[in-house]
């Protein structure tokens, strides 16, 4: 691609035929730009509770289940009553 002699080459620049990144014949790659690493969900968790909030809740949500006192069907078929 010709540049004006007065104007600075950019190290990459978008090439006219394809639409790729076009870089210098001679010149270095683009300089990598640090990411922040991705969020999981583990972690926007542990931004709401902390561990003994989570240990109690759990312990809750166990009992209630262990007490029976949540009816939950195991099979959609066992939800249904027998005629």
């Amino acid at each position: 691609m010709p540049f004006s002699v007065e104007a600075e080459i950019p190290p990459e620049w978008e090439c006219k035929a394809c639409g790729a990144q076009a870089l210098l014949v001679d010149g270095d790659g683009p300089e990598e730009k640090k990411g922040k690493p991705a969020r999981t969900h583990w972690d926007m968790l542990m931004e709401r509770r902390t561990r003994e909030e989570l240990e109690e809740v759990l312990a809750e949500r166990l009992a209630v289940l262990r007490s029976g006192a949540m009816n939950i069907a195991v099979h959609p078929r066992d939800s249904r009553k027998s005629a």
